[in-house]
């Protein structure tokens, strides 16, 4: 089952869309899931991190588009956005967003399958990767995509997700050695920072969500290297 949201304020295009969605639905033997929403302001009152795929318009009447990808992106770091647009000019500010593409106005079908295809091929190529975290009162499963990066406060680990903030019990070296092979590296020897969340790197920072973490003067040219390193392979 793939999720798909459209965002969307005009009825004609709203029709045109889950028109389109039905039809790519039949002729590609996929099953879809549509909710429609019609302005930007009401898919991200309640964002869960519950699509796949979002068709977001830019131009709307309260909550413009690329305001709603900001505050999603913000949570969710996984999801598929393409804008729907009549201006190129918005769109190309996509990359801000981590948008994969955008479909401009008037939409052709042709167009539509297209990015709807790239998107559904992304998706399956995607692998998930789970880490279970002991927390209290039982155990957290985790994906690994979805952490920020790890903070080590005594003996407690502080785990800093697109979902949430979870206290685990455990070791920095232990969840170093778990997470090594998918993306992580120290900063210092209190954080543990998933490179796929790294903005980049300032006032001898790495910028995470917003987030300034310091990284010591001894870990600073091998994380740097390794998030080159990441960059370029990613």
């Amino acid at each position: 089952m793939i999720r798909i949201a459209i965002v969307e304020d005009e009825e004609a295009y709203v029709q045109q869309l889950t028109s389109y969605l039905h039809e790519y639905q039949k002729t590609a033997n996929e099953e879809i899931a549509v909710t429609v929403y019609r302005d930007g302001d009401e898919i991200t009152s309640k964002y869960k991190s519950q699509y796949d795929i979002i068709l977001m318009d830019i131009q709307m009447k309260f909550v413009d588009g690329m305001t709603a990808a900001e505050e999603i992106r913000s949570i969710d770091s996984s999801v598929v956005i393409i804008f729907i647009t009549n201006m190129t000019q918005y769109a190309i500010q996509g990359y801000k967003v981590g948008a994969m593409d955008y479909i401009l106005k008037p939409i052709s079908y042709f167009a539509f399958k297209e990015r709807l295809s790239q998107a559904i091929s992304k998706l399956k190529h995607r692998s998930s990767n789970y880490v279970v975290v002991p927390v209290k009162g039982g155990i957290l499963r985790l994906d690994t995509a979805d952490i920020y990066y790890i903070e080590s406060q005594g003996h407690s680990l502080i785990y800093h997700t697109c979902t949430g903030v979870y206290t685990a019990s455990g070791t920095m070296s232990a969840a170093e050695e778990s997470l090594s092979s998918y993306g992580f590296s120290r900063g210092n020897k209190s954080y543990l920072i998933n490179l796929a969340h790294v903005d980049g790197i300032q006032d001898k920072c790495a910028m995470v969500k917003g987030e300034s973490l310091q990284l010591s003067r001894p870990r600073q040219n091998a994380f740097l290297q390794e998030l080159t390193k990441y960059w370029g392979e990613n």
